[in-house]
């Protein structure tokens, strides 16, 4: 995402949103004093913030996807709280259920762990399927409903998901349905090998990924800079053939002979979504289909399903979805 350019053709954003983007610069200056070497991830997520969506981080044990998800949200200033998945996690472990007040003599609600801004759902493959799906009213809904009654969660509201491969002991594939909640899935790779000495320069320097206070990671955005910023990026303009551009795409992927199910209109939304915010990220009035092209891939990666003579083949989701943007013709 990081190393795409955008179109000459489209109109420069206005002032007031140069001066958010400069902040969420910044945000992205705080996590660095924490992670090294996952830009592309730190604007991921800080996409789906603005997009109000979902994001799933998928890559091995020990590449820093919690403690980036930690340190966006010291950075953000937003509250953050964490569920570790375990096979043996119930869902009102995760939503909160009713519990008994000997004071009161009745049952009062306390609140689970999603009540919170940024949920960080750790591991979330090593828990079975019906806990999973605990979170999806929560993700698709903003609320939670306990004992025949709606809960509304608070306001900025994201799952910031981690799994391992499902190539790992122990873990489960995930609902389809949740899976199409998740605006962006993206993967974190091991580092390079200078990205990695300078990850243990810092630890030799005395750094402790538990305080990140002591990091130097300080907040820098307000809530109220948070909601700007969402309503400048959802005035973003698409026009015509920018979304026949989109669904063209979307098309090509049900027609692909490589794969068993396509994208669905949801995923179409998703993708303009995620578009808006990348070209305003850019400082574009308008998106064109370099943002659309940058955002394709994490946002439809884990809403195609292959058959299963690709997946023997060994292609992967990626390469698919790589090689449909070279064959369906781009709007001039």
């Amino acid at each position: 995402m990081t190393d795409v350019t955008t179109g000459a053709h489209a109109h420069p954003a206005p002032a007031d949103a140069a001066a958010l983007r400069q902040t969420l610069a910044r945000v992205r200056a705080e996590v660095g004093k924490a992670v090294v070497g996952q830009d592309g991830a730190v604007t991921g997520l800080i996409i789906a913030l603005l997009a109000r969506g979902h994001v799933l981080l998928e890559g091995v044990p020990g590449v820093a996807k919690t403690l980036l998800v930690r340190s966006l949200s010291q950075a953000l200033s937003l509250d953050t709280k964490r569920v570790q998945f375990t096979p043996d996690l119930m869902p009102g472990d995760v939503t909160g259920s009713l519990v008994y007040d000997a004071q009161t003599g009745g049952f009062v609600f306390r609140e689970g762990p999603v009540f919170t801004n940024i949920l960080l759902a750790d591991e979330i493959n090593r828990t079975p399927p019906k806990t999973q799906s605990a979170l999806l009213e929560a993700m698709e809904e903003r609320q939670v409903s306990v004992e025949g009654e709606s809960r509304r969660l608070p306001d900025p509201f994201i799952v910031a998901a981690t799994q391992n491969p499902i190539e790992y002991e122990g873990t489960y594939t995930l609902p389809e349905a949740q899976l199409d909640r998740f605006l962006l899935k993206l993967t974190l790779d091991v580092p390079e090998r200078e990205t990695e000495v300078e990850v243990l320069r810092r630890h030799a320097a005395g750094f402790n990924p538990r305080d990140l206070t002591a990091a130097g990671v300080t907040p820098v955005l307000t809530a109220a800079d948070l909601q700007a910023a969402r309503e400048s990026a959802a005035s973003v303009g698409a026009n015509a053939d920018v979304l026949g551009y989109i669904v063209d795409l979307a098309r090509a992927t049900r027609q692909s002979p490589s794969v068993r199910l396509g994208v669905s209109p949801r995923g179409t939304t998703a993708l303009l979504a995620a578009a808006k915010a990348w070209a305003w990220l850019s400082g574009y009035e308008s998106i064109t289909p370099d943002h659309v092209q940058a955002m394709l891939v994490p946002v439809w990666r884990h809403r195609i399903q292959l058959r299963p003579e690709a997946e023997l083949e060994g292609v992967g989701a990626d390469a698919i979805l790589r090689s449909i943007v070279q064959q369906v013709q781009v709007p001039i």
